[in-house]
């Protein structure tokens, strides 16, 4: 590639980039384009080194990649991306519509539950509970607060997920129907509690746990099993602990 290119593609870059979703790394790029991201510019430092790696963990992608990623100076791409991924790739995105997140998120009866994470404070959490919930094939995360669930940092712990389920921040007054599963130290043993599919289960913040706001709204609160004198799960060990009783995806024949 001269120079010339190179410099467009970049400029390119970032023009885009403020209004996209970055896909940090080939795993994140890979799962986003399962699930029909649409990708609109990957660039890679090795091009050579990106699509053998398809060849190896993505054959079904490789003839897309070859098509796709761009070469440009390992330079360029710590200044496109300070924090570039071991395996020197990254694609911009677009971010899903919310409408589309929310036609299924609203959609009754579902076949899996909404996560909802009340104003959570850690990103990588918040990514990790995304690839969880896709992983699971929950409906969707909804998050309460301030925090962008599709900051890049959340999808870079995410995996590129959120294409995979549906990732939205709402309020409390404009949650998802269903009925509200909330965890709560006081609540009843989840061991003992058959969660509906349709049901949202809310999980408390990492410092602060549910607000009483949510609390109040609860149509059933349960608990986790925990051994006495520990204070907490990790945010993200406790959704999965909830999605597995709830059961998780069907079994393959």
């Amino acid at each position: 590639m001269t120079e010339d290119v190179a410099e467009a593609v970049v400029r390119q870059w970032r023009e885009a980039a403020p209004s996209a979703v970055l896909l940090d790394g080939f795993h994140a790029l890979k799962h986003a384009l399962r699930f029909g991201a649409e990708v609109r510019l990957t660039v890679a430092s090795d091009r050579k080194a990106v699509l053998a790696l398809a060849r190896e963990l993505a054959d079904d992608l490789s003839d897309v990649l070859a098509e796709s990623v761009v070469e440009i100076p390992a330079h360029a791409l710590r200044e496109l991306v300070p924090r570039a991924h071991t395996t020197a790739v990254a694609a911009l995105a677009v971010r899903r519509g919310a409408r589309a997140n929310a036609d299924r998120l609203v959609r009754l009866p579902r076949p899996a539950p909404v996560v909802v994470l009340d104003n959570p404070r850690n990103l990588g959490n918040v990514g990790a509970v995304v690839r969880l919930a896709a992983g699971f094939g929950a409906t969707g995360v909804v998050t309460t607060g301030d925090m962008d669930p599709w900051h890049p940092n959340v999808v870079r712990a995410g995996a590129g997920l959120h294409y995979a389920t549906a990732v939205e921040r709402r309020s409390l007054d404009a949650l998802p129907p269903g009925p509200l599963y909330v965890l709560d130290p006081e609540g009843e043993d989840i061991r003992s509690v058959k969660i509906p599919d349709d049901a949202l289960v809310a999980f408390g913040s990492e410092r602060h746990g549910i607000s009483p706001e949510l609390r109040a709204r609860a149509t059933r609160l349960v608990a986790l099993p925990m051994r006495p004198q520990v204070s907490s799960y990790n945010l993200a060990t406790s959704v999965a602990m909830a999605l597995f009783h709830w059961g998780g995806p069907p079994r393959p024949a």
